[in-house]
């Protein structure tokens, strides 16, 4: 590709862009549990910890984050997502209405109390997954949606390829103890991070308690079980587990400002590690990191660019994705962006098409640190005869 190179934006003074890797604390896959002291976040017992930037996908604290162990309910992590997949698509409603089987309202461990025979809506069932941990819940709708679970299963570990989870293996939709399903902390921080793109999620795990109305008019009262939703600024949503082999594990998200981070810590002792261990890794982030964003989603970008045989003399453009840099905090930096235009651009070109690329750049590192594509705002319709004709009478008159 022909690079048509524009410098069209130059940020100065900005926070500079850090990205900090923690150190492995565990052999990979090791089963003990030792307190250990860390350097940021003080004494520390879980197995495994991850910590990362959402909107940029910034690395800011790993520990042993690739060994794998078993993650107890987190995997229902991926069961919503693939519930919000097929919302999505169109192949399935939220008030859409689902029998319960005697399969899913026989399931033990965590539950909604389902009852066999009686119809719940596809709401009220994200509901229980995403506050209670519902495993009747889980097994309905994998079996709404596949038909059977073991298909639902095959899904599951489909998509954990397709998001590069390749440290996972999925072998229910509940979490209960089974040989041979496990992952790791980056992992389900990926997981997460792709759920929490449907912005319906968060209508569900910022739920801490309500009494919900079964069809047959019992009660049941849900309580949200990652407590840091009510007990943490900021925290609006998440997904708790807990096996004796997978002992406690959260993996959850929180917003200040437009920093938005995920934390997920696998296998601590009991709950309280587990969310204080959380909470840290959210306050370090908060006090030392700050994002930016420098480009909005089809906000008009002010170039000069020109298209071949276009009838317009200049463009209408903007990037199809906000574009944000992860600043550390009393650290100052220099950004600036340059276009990368696509080789023999012509008119006509439809709205919304891609003509290059926008890169950001580092100007301390010279490192690229975003790429985004470049779209057109409007239809560029092609230059007709009389619009020639007419531009050349235009400049005679003006004596050009």
């Amino acid at each position: 590709m022909k690079k048509i190179i524009c410098f069209i934006l130059v940020f100065c003074a900005v926070f500079a862009l850090v990205s900090i890797t923690g150190v492995t604390a565990f052999a990979q896959g090791e089963n003990t549990l030792n307190k250990n002291q860390d350097s940021k976040f003080g004494k520390y017992n879980s197995r495994s910890a991850f910590l990362v930037d959402y909107n940029t996908g910034n690395v800011l604290y790993e520990r042993n984050a690739d060994a794998k162990y078993p993650i107890a309910s987190m995997v229902k992590i991926m069961t919503l997502n693939l519930v919000f997949e097929e919302i999505n698509n169109g192949n399935l409603s939220l008030d859409e209405k689902i029998v319960i089987s005697d399969n899913a309202s026989g399931m033990g461990g965590s539950q909604m109390f389902l009852a066999s025979g009686l119809e719940y809506t596809v709401s009220d069932l994200i509901k229980g997954i995403t506050v209670v941990s519902a495993n009747d819940a889980s097994v309905a709708l994998a079996e709404k949606i596949s038909g059977s679970v073991d298909e639902f299963i095959s899904l599951m570990n489909a998509k954990a390829k397709q998001l590069g989870m390749n440290d996972t293996m999925f072998v229910n939709v509940t979490g209960l103890p089974q040989e041979g399903q496990y992952s790791t902390a980056r992992d389900v921080t990926k997981m997460m991070s792709n759920l929490i793109k449907n912005p319906k999620y968060f209508d569900f795990s910022t739920i801490f308690l309500e009494k919900y109305t079964h069809p047959d008019g019992r009660i049941t009262e849900l309580t949200n079980t990652n407590k840091l939703i009510r007990f943490y600024k900021g925290c609006d949503g998440g997904k708790t587990g807990f096996t004796n082999d997978a002992m406690f594990c959260l993996s959850a998200t929180a917003k200040r400002d437009n920093t938005r981070v995920i934390a997920t810590v696998m296998g601590a002792e009991n709950s309280k590690i587990r969310n204080k261990e959380v909470g840290d890794l959210f306050n370090y982030a908060f006090a030392n990191y700050k994002t930016v964003k420098i480009l909005e989603k089809n906000c008009p970008i002010p170039t000069d660019i020109q298209i071949k045989n276009s009838k317009l003399e200049k463009i209408n453009v903007a990037v199809d994705d906000d574009v944000y840099i992860l600043a550390k905090k009393n650290e100052k930096g220099e950004y600036s962006t340059k276009v990368e235009l696509l080789d023999n651009l012509k008119a006509p070109i439809k709205k919304g098409e891609k003509i290059g690329t926008i890169i950001v750049l580092n100007n301390k590192t010279n490192e690229i640190v975003k790429r985004v594509n470049l779209v057109t705002l409007e239809e560029i319709n092609s230059k007709s005869y009389l619009d020639s004709l007419e531009k050349i009478m235009e400049n005679w008159f003006l004596g050009v």
